[in-house]
């Protein structure tokens, strides 16, 4: 009996020393799905490359379900690192007291969404009354957050203005919902809007942007907050030294839509935090 315990006991230790050792060598990341989950993998494998060079360990991209499953993910110690939008962050630090926000990108300081139709005969925002809207994810700032706060305070109510109510799920959904008439108008983030037109797909033709929200802030590189702090501070320096200036840092930038990354601080979605609890998404 002693043997078989002490053979369990060993057992154990050595479980506990490959999970010990597999966190300090590989660097879990995943991001918020609010594009396809091939664009996501696309869009993040040079940056995962130069960190891993930067890092001098691996670095693996985890693809989650929906929003929720990356703020679970990264409380329960399973992701070290993420891509949180601003009220998925919110999310984070309150579930887990200790998140930390390290960068984020520059126009996220001033981040907006654009409300955008197919509909010749809706010309603004208030000729979408009795009509029908489309978010993106529920849990997002840009699609569905701020830009909903934005319109409580403009009067407009959007289960009593709009006839229906959807929710796409992703920013490029929302757009193709749009473009093919399945609802008269939606909201989306504006880099991504920027995005798919630049990659002429959106028919602009027929796709229009409506209006622009205020600006708020938004995206941003979390990680957990009982992560080696050693390694934040590298994973930080690496991200604050990409330089457009270099042709391979700026196809890395290109990818994540930035022109450089910036230091930012918890205290920058105070004003997220404010909108969420208004809007009754925060208890």
């Amino acid at each position: 009996m002693l043997k078989r315990l002490s053979a369990l006991a060993a057992s154990l230790a050595l479980s506990f020393s490959c999970t010990a050792t597999q966190a300090a060598t590989v660097l879990r990341v995943s991001a918020i799905p609010d594009e396809a989950p091939t664009e996501l993998q696309r869009k993040f494998a040079p940056l995962g490359a130069y960190l891993e060079q930067q890092l001098d360990m691996k670095v693996e991209f985890v693809p989650v379900s929906d929003y929720a499953a990356v703020v679970e993910a990264l409380a329960a110690d399973r992701l070290d690192m993420a891509w949180l939008g601003g009220f998925t962050f919110v999310q984070t630090r309150l579930k887990t007291g200790n998140a930390i926000p390290l960068v984020q990108r520059e126009q996220d300081e001033k981040f907006t969404s654009k409300y955008i139709t197919a509909n010749p005969a809706v010309k603004s925002l208030q000729d979408l009354k009795g009509k029908t809207f489309a978010f993106g994810s529920v849990s997002s700032t840009s699609g569905s957050l701020m830009p909903r706060y934005f319109m409580q305070k403009d009067g407009i109510n959007p289960e009593q203005f709009f006839s229906r109510v959807a929710y796409s799920g992703a920013h490029d959904a929302t757009v193709a919902w749009v473009q093919a008439g399945k609802v008269d108008g939606g909201v989306l983030n504006a880099s991504v809007w920027d995005k798919l037109v630049a990659a002429g797909k959106v028919d602009t033709s027929k796709v229009v942007v409506l209006g622009t929200t205020p600006p708020f802030y938004d995206y941003n590189w979390t990680v957990r907050g009982n992560l080696d702090p050693v390694l934040v501070k590298k994973i930080e320096a690496a991200f604050l030294a990409l330089d457009p200036a270099k042709p391979a840092d700026k196809a890395i930038l290109d990818l994540q839509a930035a022109t450089r990354f910036i230091p930012t601080k918890a205290e920058n979605y105070q004003g997220i935090e404010d909108a969420a609890r208004a809007a009754g998404l925060l208890k």
